[in-house]
């Protein structure tokens, strides 16, 4: 069989000592994790390897030998060849290389003495694989699971190798700076990669996200309140973008400021997409607040706001008035469209009263409403959004009412259509069956039709002008929800990782061969594979559908649901 060495890259130019990693169980593969310098003393190397697998539960030994001599170690291969008899194993790796050369020999020696295998030209009995440890260490491929913990998945080579060198941390907190008795080389030999900024933060996060988290369940708590799951404050609620936003935070919160340790890397990169989302959302609020409140701008903005709504509905009044006359050169029911034009224009003049009866406190509404964007741009938008859904509110009215006379219009002539052919609507079945009428039934039908198909025109024209300007309202309020959904949902910490440290986000692993004068050898790298994901939403066909049949279009709603 064929026996492969993974071989740490930071490994190749050690001294010269002991191989300490793990024989990958079920399988012919050994994985070398630290190499112990020279010299050493064997008691304590097998004292320091026991407390490393009381501590990491990795089955951690000797693998064998690793010779990189220098001036004046000519007998330093016999000297670790030797140790064999002190380190028992069934098989004992003998791995050296000299110096300036890129080359490795590798040979194996069974516990009785005899050269089990041999690394040479064109032989490859042996593969040597080296990995990056660091890397492997970082990318978190397959993290540490609990000693109890059963995986469903089918424990592979490459699993069992990324596990060994996970669970094996403790191995690498020995560095340079220790005055301990033994030396090592892996990735953190150098020295630990650490700062003293973030370690500072994650003794600091453990109180923060306790208090956090008695604030959200204070804030549950108010919410709880029976009065507030009333079905009026629930439907008006779902309808407002500043309750979803402050439901979907809450959410966001209780996940990120748990005081309970990510389990998965997945779960890891998820509070970190979202807590970095919320620090983005947050700072992009306090630079909007730094422009509003400087130069008096709410006030420059109050006094435009109640001319551009006085002006949309002077043009509202216009509109109305040249439908009730001969728009475009069209024909229509001078009576309904004389009692529509008035219906409509009542409404404007209320809406007008309205504009001028709140005109005194829009500043200072305002003015608090601006103060909102210290919880965040989105909350801003959300509450943009809600104002743009009241200033328009009599927009919404005239479609909804257009809307339902419409749909009436259509439904009825479809039913007396049905009554001409013989038909019928069969409520319980849910199917059309046939039926015969008489001649009453049949003379009322007609008439009813005739009615209805010359009033089509005036009423499908007045749905028309009113679904075009409820689309252009719909049509703002999507663009500021796709804008809050993008800053809730947007990976920048994954995208700050893939730039920096892209094997952080390594996805599937593979091998490439390095082609040598002699000998060969493979390097293990990974790599990540991007997936995207987007929101679903109503097709072109679902939506041309409800304008054909005057069903009533929302804007688009804001994601509830969990994202990573």
């Amino acid at each position: 069989m064929v026996l492969k060495l993974f071989f740490p890259q930071c490994c190749n130019t050690a001294d010269s000592g002991l191989l300490v990693g793990r024989w990958i169980p079920g399988h012919n593969s050994a994985v070398v994790l630290a190499v112990i310098h020279y010299p050493f003393i064997p008691g304590q190397v097998k004292k320091y390897l026991s407390e490393l697998q009381s501590q990491t539960q990795v089955d951690l030994t000797v693998l064998g030998s690793w010779s990189m001599p220098k001036e004046g170690q000519e007998g330093m291969d016999s000297f670790l060849k030797d140790l064999s008899t002190i380190f028992p194993q069934e098989c004992w790796l003998q791995l050296s290389r000299e110096i300036g050369k890129r080359g490795f020999t590798c040979q194996v020696v069974q516990n009785n003495g005899r050269l089990l295998q041999e690394q040479k030209n064109g032989d490859d009995k042996i593969v040597l694989i080296h990995y990056d440890q660091r890397k492997v260490m970082l990318s978190q491929l397959h993290p540490v699971q609990d000693v109890g913990q059963k995986s469903d998945v089918e424990a592979s080579e490459l699993r069992l190798v990324f596990q060994t060198v996970a669970q094996s941390q403790p191995l690498f907190f020995l560095d340079k700076y220790d005055d301990g008795p033994l030396k090592l080389s892996h990735w953190q030999s150098e020295g630990r990669e650490a700062s003293i900024i973030a370690e500072l933060l994650k003794q600091a996060s453990v109180p923060v996200c306790i208090f956090l988290t008695w604030l959200l369940s204070l804030w549950h708590w108010l919410c709880s309140f029976r009065i507030l799951h009333l079905p009026p404050v629930l439907f008006i609620s779902s309808k407002l973008s500043t309750c979803v936003q402050s439901v979907y935070r809450a959410v966001h919160f209780r996940t990120v400021f748990s005081p309970k340790n990510a389990a998965t890397h997945v779960e890891f990169m998820r509070k970190a997409n979202i807590f970095v989302s919320f620090l983005v959302d947050i700072a992009l609020g306090l630079l909007l607040i730094s422009w509003l409140y400087r130069e008096n701008r709410i006030s420059k903005l109050a006094d435009t706001l109640v001319p551009v709504a006085d002006r949309v509905a002077k043009e509202l009044q216009e509109l109305l008035e040249w439908l009730m006359g001969a728009p475009a050169g069209l024909k229509m029911n001078r009576a309904l469209d004389q009692v529509l034009g008035r219906f409509f224009l009542y409404h404007i003049h209320l809406w007008i009263s309205y504009i001028y009866l709140m005109s005194p406190f829009i500043e200072r509404i305002l003015w608090y409403v601006g103060l909102s964007a210290c919880l965040g741009l989105t909350f801003a938008l959300s509450v943009l959004s809600d104002i743009v859904a009241l200033l328009t509110f009599h927009i919404y009215c005239f479609y909804v009412y257009g809307a339902r006379l419409y749909c009436l219009t259509i439904y009825g002539l479809s039913s007396l259509w049905r009554l001409f052919r013989g038909k019928k609507w069969n409520v319980l079945r849910q199917r059309v069956d046939s039926c015969s009428y008489d001649l009453d039934q049949l003379f009322i039908g007609t008439l009813l039709f005739t009615i209805l198909l010359f009033l089509l025109p005036t009423t499908a024209l007045y749905y028309l002008v009113f679904t075009l300007l409820r689309l252009v309202v719909v049509l703002f309020q999507g663009v500021i929800h796709l804008s809050v959904d993008f800053i809730n949902s947007f990976p920048l910490f994954a995208i700050g990782l893939r730039i920096c440290r892209p094997y952080r986000l390594a996805g599937e692993p593979y091998f490439s061969t390095l082609k040598k004068s002699r000998k060969k050898s493979s390097v293990l790298q990974c790599y990540r594979t991007p997936t995207y994901s987007c929101y679903p939403k109503d097709s072109w066909a679902g939506l041309c559908k409800k304008l054909f049949v005057g069903e009533l279009i929302y804007p688009w709603k804001q994601k509830t649901d969990k994202t990573d």
